[in-house]
């Protein structure tokens, strides 16, 4: 008799336990069939969107000299080492987007001493109308976009990085002077 009424009491504690630990577990941890079923064909749809490789891919195989350039907001009067930091973000996101997309580009540059070269720019306005013109003559760019947690105001674009053959790089950005 003993034994059963501790039994129950043992059992009932751990179902009470379980259903505390089920009711407080984080979203996410125990899905749905269709819950399963509707990120497994989310994965599988972003998979199949692959992005094309970028044009400079072609690039590499008959150009030696590529450079990266990163041209900075001159009118955000951000400090030096924020500068530093935001150029670091730009070459980064830049390097992230031709690591999938243009490996032969990127191993090019990289044997060339992974050049870099940094420039000043007015405003925003005029960062865009170069990253159109880089787009135009199919140059990857990568916009830093900083968080606001410092010096400058949250969603500002501060550095743009653009990668490529250095002759069409300076088409571009030849008329630009040095920071």
């Amino acid at each position: 008799m003993y034994l059963t009424w501790l039994s129950t009491i043992i059992v009932g504690a751990g179902c009470l336990a379980l259903g505390y630990c089920i009711g407080k577990r984080p979203a996410g941890i125990f899905f749905s069939a269709r819950k399963a079923k509707a990120v497994a064909i989310a994965l599988e749809n972003k998979k199949n969107k692959a992005k094309e490789p970028f044009e400079i891919e072609k690039l590499a195989d008959i150009l030696d000299d590529f450079k990266m350039v990163l041209i900075v907001r001159n009118d955000l009067k951000m400090g030096k080492g924020k500068i530093a930091a935001q150029c670091s973000h730009a070459t980064l996101g830049l390097y992230k987007k031709l690591l999938h997309r243009a490996p032969k580009a990127l191993n090019r540059w990289e044997m060339c001493a992974q050049p870099k070269v940094v420039l000043k720019i007015e405003n925003e306005e005029d960062m865009l109308v170069l990253q159109e013109r880089a787009k135009s003559l199919n140059l990857p760019t990568h916009i830093t976009v900083d968080a606001g947690r410092t010096q400058i105001a949250p969603n500002s674009r501060t550095v743009m990085a653009i990668l490529g053959p250095v002759e069409v790089v300076d088409e571009v950005t030849g008329g630009l002077k040095l920071l």
